[in-house]
């Protein structure tokens, strides 16, 4: 039980750090998205997940010598399916709103991230007929409850705010958010497909709390493929967009640019620095929760930082009160996945 309760503990430093990192972004002031996206990408998919792998394996050319390339192959087409699903987020924003899109998208990204795995794996009949199976799906159904509750929510604020889509169109949107969805869980599945990576990790004695993160810099690397060329085409062929316009500017705006959105892209890698602790924490035969506990308690620290940060301001108590109570929701959610964990 202490294992679960500290895999449960890791998985919110991960969520809380992935809701707070486009604080820092935010503040990012003359540059284009795309040029801030891209140095923020090339800290979190590129510097770190290879740093961290530095310090933990003595010998690189053994190590990743030893797994099979076809694994290779899977994590990074995985990565760049999670890559994919990133694009579409953006997209999903521009139809939707942050609200319904972050909602939306996040819902069908728990739901594919955590029971697809389990399917294709041939163990769902396992967690439909079983005890511990059916109060850890009733859990991921009550989170799933919380998401929609903190989505009317935020929803609710902003109508009160005025904030609206750039081009709403609620069909485009839903659409988008689907696909935002079912993508951004290839990183499920890349982790899914790292196995042979967490084995030859446990093999060498690096410890189980990091045994994963040898296979970041694989994932995040086709992650990292689909996000700056995306970027770059959008530089090249939008008139209005130039790396250097971009860089036009003193050096000490520069500078303060660039350590903000490092600290961003830093933000966003420790959200699965620590995913891979939590993962490592829950029990081998109940891993498939992992995905849905970082989901679910994202959108829970997302409203939270909405709060300290005061953007609920002004709204009125009737969307805060709505808020609150889906993310009380979600902590139940969390509960009763760590009894049905307890009950295995």
């Amino acid at each position: 039980m202490t294992s679960i309760i500290s895999g449960i503990g890791w998985h919110t430093v991960g969520a809380a750090s992935a809701a707070s990192f486009y604080a820092p972004i935010s503040k990012v002031k003359q540059w284009s998205w795309e040029t801030t996206w891209a140095v923020a990408g090339l800290f979190s998919w590129i510097l770190l997940p290879w740093i961290v792998t530095w310090f933990l394996v003595p010998d690189f050319a053994s190590f990743y010598g030893s797994i099979a390339g076809k694994a290779y192959l899977a994590m990074f087409m995985f990565g760049a399916m999670w890559g994919i699903g990133n694009v579409n987020y953006g997209l999903t924003m521009r139809y939707l709103g942050m609200s319904l899109g972050i909602g939306i998208a996040i819902g069908v990204t728990l739901v594919v991230g955590t029971l697809l795995p389990v399917i294709v794996n041939g163990t769902f009949m396992h967690l439909i007929t079983t005890k511990s199976g059916q109060i850890t799906m009733l859990g991921i159904i009550i989170a799933l409850v919380g998401i929609a509750v903190v989505t009317y929510a935020g929803h609710q604020k902003e109508k009160i705010l005025g904030k609206t889509a750039e081009e709403f169109n609620l069909k485009k949107g839903l659409i988008l958010a689907i696909f935002c969805g079912i993508f951004s869980a290839g990183f499920a599945f890349g982790l899914n497909a790292a196995e042979p990576i967490k084995e030859a990790s446990l093999h060498i004695g690096i410890n189980p709390l990091y045994a994963m993160l040898p296979s970041y810099g694989i994932i995040m690397g086709g992650g990292a493929l689909i996000n700056f060329a995306y970027c770059i085409i959008r530089l090249a062929i939008k008139p209005e967009l130039s790396i250097r316009n971009d860089m036009s500017f003193p050096v000490k705006s520069l500078l303060i640019n660039g350590i903000l959105a490092a600290t961003g892209g830093i933000m966003w890698y420790l959200q699965f620095f620590f995913y891979a602790w939590g993962e490592a924490s829950i029990p081998q035969n109940l891993s498939f929760v992992n995905w849905m506990l970082h989901m679910s308690i994202y959108v829970l620290c997302g409203g939270l930082v909405g709060l300290a940060l005061a953007e609920w301001k002004g709204v009125g108590s009737r969307p805060v009160r709505i808020l609150c109570l889906g993310m009380v929701v979600i902590v139940v959610a969390a509960n009763v996945v760590g009894l049905g964990m307890a009950a295995n």
